[in-house]
């Protein structure tokens, strides 16, 4: 063989592997969140998916780092003539994002790319990734962003250590959310794998939780293949609220199935399970007092309320016990008392 036509062999051996590996980070190789490629598998196809920097994690242990400071977002607020693409890729609901949309984080500038959504199912309390003290939420949005600062766009810096930053925002049930109903209320319009359309933007800042300033930030990966150890996780400590019959709506209106396919499934339980978390540190940006805050007030207003009841408890025992020996008092005068017959007014004067 000569020399000329093993280079053009081992140059073809190369361009496959780059393909093979371009096919895998676009997860155009198959994977499932349960069953033969199922979580539990992910590693044999995706290596990186048993690395000891995984995400998600639960956020237990924590260390106070006063250098984190709010978090910066701009150009959040969309035009409604902005036309955002809306898709169902089969695993989740995602809706693409401009480059005018940047996040801001010691000093860092990162460009968005997309959002998605992880959520559980009607018979599965959990649904977010991400969980607090052990506690989940019924779903979780992130919206991922690439460090535009070093890299040309995502496919270059998704494989990178430094190459993304997610902000992860936790969803609980509560009051009607309008602005998630901007992406739920397409929902059916996108049900099939492979769906796709168009849809206005709107203000993605009300999307999030108020609060900027108070979030976890550890270094971690994406949360699905092909799992690259490449993230830099913002994880708001606030949650936002959808109302249940809008998480309804995530949980009932899509499937993983594509149009033609007879047997359909629904996308549910669209979420990996936490992750060790092995010698990595999580920082917080706010006091771990802060964490316990609103916990001390709830049971401080517990016990208010407890005392308030034992003493009004008390004060009626006490009435009650007065009002008695009164009465008892009362009746023992009663008693005590001799009565004799009334005298004529004779009878008095001759006694005088």
């Amino acid at each position: 063989m000569s020399l000329g036509r093993g280079s053009r062999i081992w140059g073809s051996v190369i361009l496959l592997l780059q393909l093979k590996s371009r096919l895998l980070a676009t997860g155009a190789s198959e994977w499932t969140y349960i069953g033969p490629h199922g979580e539990d598998h992910w590693a044999l196809s995706y290596p990186e998916c048993g690395n000891h920097q995984q995400s998600p994690i639960d956020f237990h242990t924590c260390i106070y780092d006063p250098a984190l400071q709010p978090i910066q977002l701009l150009g959040y607020n969309l035009s409604a003539t902005e036309n955002l693409s809306l898709t169902n890729d089969g695993h989740a609901v995602k809706m693409t994002l401009p480059p005018t949309m940047q996040m801001i984080s010691m000093s860092h500038h990162y460009t968005a790319v997309q959002l998605h959504l992880h959520w559980g199912s009607e018979t599965e309390d959990l649904g977010s990734e991400h969980a607090i003290s052990g506690r989940h939420y019924p779903s979780e949005l992130h919206i991922v962003h690439y460090n535009s600062e070093k890299y040309n766009d995502i496919a270059i810096a998704q494989d990178k250590g430094d190459g993304l930053a997610v902000l992860g925002i936790l969803i609980e049930i509560g009051s009607f959310n309008p602005a998630y109903e901007k992406i739920f209320s397409h929902l059916k319009e996108i049900r099939f794998k492979g769906k796709e359309i168009k849809m206005p933007g709107f203000d993605l800042n009300d999307l999030l939780p108020q609060q900027l300033d108070e979030y976890y930030r550890y270094n971690g990966s994406l949360t699905t293949p092909p799992c690259y150890p490449s993230v830099l996780w913002t994880v708001f400590r606030k949650p936002v609220q959808i109302s249940g019959d809008q998480l309804l709506e995530l949980q009932r209106d899509l499937y993983i199935s594509q149009v033609d396919e007879a047997n359909r499934t629904g996308m549910v339980n669209n979420y990996r399970h936490v992750q060790k978390l092995w010698e990595r540190k999580v920082f917080m940006s706010f006091h771990e007092d802060a964490l316990n805050a609103d916990h001390k007030l709830t049971l401080g207003v517990i016990l208010a309320i407890a005392l308030c009841s034992v003493l009004c408890v008390m004060v009626a025992l006490a009435l009650s016990c007065f009002f008695l020996r009164k009465r008892a008092d009362k009746t023992t005068e009663n008693r005590g008392v001799i009565y004799k017959p009334a005298t004529s007014k004779e009878d008095v004067l001759s006694q005088a």
